[in-house]
């Protein structure tokens, strides 16, 4: 107990001294009226845990780990009756890595044990199981989520949010008959708790087509519709399954009726799956984000007029892609189509060295399309062979709504002086500039002294209006 005690007394300080001077203020009224002696005014050393309120220590304890949480509820009757408040177990995070440690219990067997004691009270889920890196360790985590999930689906009924992320099960480390039990017990969780479940996130699963299909249709299963307003099936399939192109999948999203939010691949995008989402989702959808990595298979033609129904349907639609490593104009272009009323748009992890690959086109001729629209920009490329400048400065101009702006590229210094220029002229109304010039020197004095100038020369602009963040990056 008294190693803990000293930890939390440090974080009681700031949070008491209101109390604290209540109390002396209070004590020096008393003494002046019946004049006693300024003795009174000595308060004893445990006065900010005697007349510390509730509200203030289940302040301090969602700071606690598990551990010293146990700690504080042997402390007194108090503390032990507070420990058992329903807001400090509402969110749980678990992440488990499979390490075993002799000093302490297990990730698996602090889930199980809070699943027990506190699984009531739960209404925010977050598992994450990172690199899996063997099957028993992958079987250890299956055993421990049956068991956890099973004292859920028991005792807990308000659960609104749950995020699973980054299983990866196209893994080696995951065997076949793993996988199916760890599927079974998330499908038959879900059955349970689909009913007030409002938040949803698959990201990183890797699971084949049918068990996807069967694992989201566990959420809106039988005769009634899915809950769910934010779903996030990104990296959710196998890389090169082609989502898009199985009816399954468009009989499976059909169920979630309350889309507010959808997060997914561009290998699930097609004609019919605009249609679902027009026809099931279209009076409550507002985001859809789309991401796109140069080896999903992202061939497949979409009309433009899908997109426009969508978007036709769905009046505050927003829709933002995000590009890996795909960055060549002529696919670029059967994707970004000018029906798509795209809000936010990434292009990143490009770095090769084509000699024929040029991002002109695109700053050019299609980003310009969304000159009405486009509100968020990140860009990150290798353009080493040729300039830019010009370019990237004339469609920031262009889009009247753009006010983040994220650049990694290679760029002169002085392309930044004429955007901080155009910004105090009110010619464009970015408010965060955060920006890399690579160059290929290792040496970057020379960046950095003119960078210092144009910041001077801009000082009341930067400190005022902007989030601001230039450097030089050597790219060797």
């Amino acid at each position: 107990m008294a190693d803990f005690l000293p930890a939390v007394r440090k974080l009681l300080q700031l949070i008491t001294r209101p109390f604290a001077d209540l109390k002396r203020s209070k004590i020096r009224m008393d003494a002046a009226a019946s004049t006693s002696t300024s003795d009174a005014l000595d308060e004893p050393e445990d006065f900010t845990w005697a007349y510390l309120p509730d509200v203030c220590l289940r302040r301090v304890f969602r700071f606690l780990p598990d551990r010293d949480r146990a700690r504080a509820a042997l402390v007194c009757r108090h503390w032990n009756r507070i420990m058992y408040s329903p807001d400090l177990w509402r969110f749980r995070s678990f992440s488990f890595s499979g390490r075993y440690s002799k000093s302490r219990r297990s990730e698996f067997e602090s889930a199980v044990w809070y699943a027990k004691k506190f699984g009531s009270y739960l209404e925010n889920l977050e598992i994450k199981y990172t690199n899996p890196h063997n099957s028993l360790v992958s079987k250890r985590f299956q055993a421990a989520m049956r068991t956890f999930l099973a004292v859920l689906r028991k005792d807990n009924s308000r659960l609104r949010s749950f995020t699973i992320s980054y299983l990866e099960l196209d893994r080696a480390a995951w065997s076949q008959s793993v996988r199916n039990a760890l599927l079974k017990s998330l499908c038959l969780f879900l059955r349970r708790e689909s009913r007030h479940l409002e938040y949803l996130n698959f990201k990183g699963a890797r699971v084949s087509l049918p068990q996807g299909c069967t694992l989201l249709s566990s959420v809106g299963h039988a005769e009634r519709n899915s809950s769910i307003s934010e779903l996030n099936i990104e990296d959710f399939f196998c890389m090169p399954i082609a989502a898009h192109a199985h009816t399954l999948f468009s009989q499976t999203l059909a169920r979630f009726q309350n889309l507010s939010k959808l997060s997914l691949n561009y290998a699930c995008i097609s004609d019919e799956i605009l249609e679902t989402l027009a026809a099931s989702c279209a009076s409550t959808l507002c985001t859809l984000n789309v991401k796109c990595h140069v080896h999903e298979p992202h061939s497949q033609v979409v009309w433009g007029f899908s997109w426009a129904k969508l978007a036709s349907r769905s009046a505050d639609l927003r829709v933002n892609f995000y590009f890996e490593g795909l960055m060549k104009s002529d696919r670029l272009s059967r994707i970004l189509l000018p029906e798509i009323p795209v809000r936010s748009l990434s292009l990143t992890n490009c770095y090769f060295g084509d000699a024929d690959w040029t991002v002109k086109p695109t700053l050019v001729e299609l980003l310009p399309n969304y000159k009405a629209s486009l509100q968020r920009l990140t860009l990150d490329f290798n353009n080493s062979h040729e300039s830019i400048d010009n370019e990237l400065l004339g469609l920031i101009l262009l889009c009247s709504k753009l006010y983040y702006l994220k650049i990694w590229a290679f760029l002169e210094v002085r392309f930044i002086e004429a955007l901080l220029q155009n910004r105090q002229e009110n010619k464009c109304v970015f408010r965060t500039l955060k920006v890399r010039i690579y160059t290929q020197r290792y040496e970057t004095n020379e960046e950095d002294s003119l960078l210092q100038q144009v910041q001077s020369q801009y000082r009341e602009l930067i400190d005022n209006e902007l989030n601001y963040f230039v450097i030089p990056y050597p790219m060797m």
